[in-house]
């Protein structure tokens, strides 16, 4: 499982360990959604490896 979160105001999408906070611009994704997620166009997206999932490195899109 991942967070994916977005920051709207440097068009940055950004998956990362499942978080444990409250976000409006936060959200909770099962590992086969985690691993299609692509970022809106003209946005960069950020992926953090995941505890526990070895095929994730750290990365930009």
């Amino acid at each position: 499982m991942a967070t994916l979160t977005f920051d709207y105001a440097d068009s940055m999408a950004v998956l990362g360990p499942l978080s444990f906070d409250r976000d409006p611009h936060s959200f909770d994704l099962c590992a086969r959604h985690a691993a299609r997620t692509a970022a809106p166009q003209g946005w960069q997206l950020v992926r953090h490896r995941v505890f526990g999932d070895a095929s994730a490195e750290e990365s930009t899109d």
